[in-house]
C-alpha cells in the first residue's frame, strides 16, 4: 500500500524545499511562476490533499462549516444549501450538512459533533423544541453561529423572512380577485414561522372584513397537500381559495384539485410560499410568495463570514421580504366546487 503523500514527498518530487511547497499550496510568499507550476504538478501527480485539520491547528483557523438543517428532503432547504455552498466554497470553506429532521435531541447530537470536530462556524435551523442547553453549549464554545428561519437567541445572528407580511399579501391578492372564503393550508406545528404566516393571513382577513379564518393543518409535502386539500374541500365546500404554508403543500393541493376534476386558478385558487424551482414549471405554474431560496442561502453565508471575520461585531438580524409572483393558480372565482371528489 502506498504511503500518504506529505509536504516532504511533494518537495522531494518537485526538487524544492518544504517551506516552498507550503507557501505554494497556501497561495502565500513570493514564488516564481515556474516554481509554483512545478510544485502544483508534483502535488497533482502524487494526489496530495492538504490536511485542513492540521493546518487549522497550526494557524488557529478552521475552514470547515457545519449546517444543521431541519428537513433536508424539502426542496426549499436543498436550494438554500446550494446557495450557501456556492458562496462558502468560493471563499475556501468546506460545508458539512446534517439533517436533524426537526428532532431536538438529534439536533443536539449533531451540534456536539460539530463542536467536537472543531468546525469554524455553524449555520442552523433550530428544532421546534430546542433546549436552552443547546444554545448555552454554542455560546460557551464561542462558535460563530447564524440561525436561519427560526430565531433561537437574541445573542445569535439571524436570517429570516417577513412571514406575516408575505401571507398578508398573498391573502390580499386572493381577496382582490374576488374570493371571500379563503383558507390557510399547511404546517402541522406552531413553530414561529407558521405562527407568523397564520397571523398575516388572519390580519388580511380582518382588514377586509372576511372570515371566519379556516386553518387546515398538513405536512409540507406534495402527498400530504393532496390529501389535505381533499379533506378541506369535503369539510368546507364554500372555500374558493387557499393560502399555503409552502410551495410543496401548494403543489400537492393543486394535484388534489386536478384529481377531483377541478382546475387550479379557475375553480379554486392556490398560492404557495418560497418559489422553489418546481413552482414555475408546474402545470399550471404556481402563484407564490418568492424569497429566492438560492439567493437566501448566499445571504446566510455572507452573514456567517462577517461573524467569522469580526467576532466582536453587534448581533445582526436580517429579514427578507417575499414578493408576490402571480402565475396560473390564482384567478377570479370560477366554476362550482364538487362536494364529492373524483378518484
Amino acid at each position: 500500500m502506498k504511503r500518504k503523500p506529505t509536504l516532504e514527498t511533494v518537495a522531494r518530487e518537485a526538487g524544492v524545499s518544504i517551506p516552498t511547497v507550503s507557501q505554494v499550496l497556501r497561495g502565500t510568499g513570493r514564488i516564481s511562476e515556474s516554481t509554483r507550476s512545478k510544485v502544483l504538478e508534483a502535488a497533482k501527480r502524487l494526489h496530495y490533499v492538504r490536511d485542513s485539520r492540521a493546518a487549522a491547528m497550526r494557524s488557529g483557523e478552521n475552514r470547515e462549516i457545519g449546517f444543521v438543517i431541519n428537513r433536508l428532503a424539502n426542496p426549499f432547504n436543498a436550494e438554500v444549501i446550494s446557495g450557501v455552498v456556492d458562496l462558502l466554497e468560493a471563499e475556501g470553506f468546506l460545508v458539512s450538512v446534517l439533517d436533524a429532521e426537526d428532532d431536538a435531541a438529534r439536533q443536539s447530537r449533531h451540534i456536539e459533533a460539530f463542536i467536537r470536530h472543531g468546525r469554524g462556524g455553524l449555520l442552523w435551523v433550530p428544532a421546534i423544541s430546542t433546549a436552552p442547553e443547546t444554545i448555552e453549549m454554542l455560546t460557551t464554545h464561542a462558535i460563530p453561529t447564524v440561525t436561519f428561519l427560526r430565531p433561537a437567541s437574541p445573542d445569535i445572528d439571524h436570517v429570516g423572512i417577513r412571514n406575516a407580511d408575505a401571507t398578508a399579501v398573498a391573502t390580499g391578492h386572493l381577496a382582490d380577485l374576488g374570493h371571500r372564503r379563503i383558507a390557510y393550508l399547511g404546517g402541522d406545528d406552531m413553530a414561529s414561522v407558521r405562527r407568523e404566516r397564520i397571523a398575516g393571513y388572519e390580519r388580511a382577513l380582518a382588514e377586509r372584513g372576511l372570515g371566519p379564518a379556516i386553518i387546515w393543518p398538513s405536512l409540507d409535502s406534495k402527498i400530504a397537500g393532496l390529501r389535505a386539500m381533499t379533506a378541506l374541500r369535503a369539510a368546507h365546500p364554500e372555500v374558493t381559495a387557499v393560502v399555503c404554508n409552502g410551495d410543496m403543500v401548494a403543489l400537492g393541493a393543486c394535484l388534489g384539485l386536478i384529481r377531483a376534476g377541478l382546475e387550479p386558478g379557475r375553480d379554486v385558487s392556490v398560492t404557495g410560499f418560497d418559489d422553489i424551482q418546481d413552482a414555475a414549471v408546474a402545470t399550471p405554474p404556481l402563484t407564490t410568495m418568492a424569497v429566492s431560496p438560492r439567493m437566501l442561502g448566499r445571504k446566510l453565508a455572507r452573514v456567517l463570514l462577517e461573524r467569522i471575520r469580526d467576532p466582536g461585531m453587534p448581533v445582526s438580524v436580517s429579514e427578507t421580504t417575499a414578493e408576490l409572483v402571480v402565475r396560473g393558480t390564482s384567478g377570479a372565482p370560477g366554476g362550482a366546487i364538487s362536494l364529492s371528489p373524483q378518484h
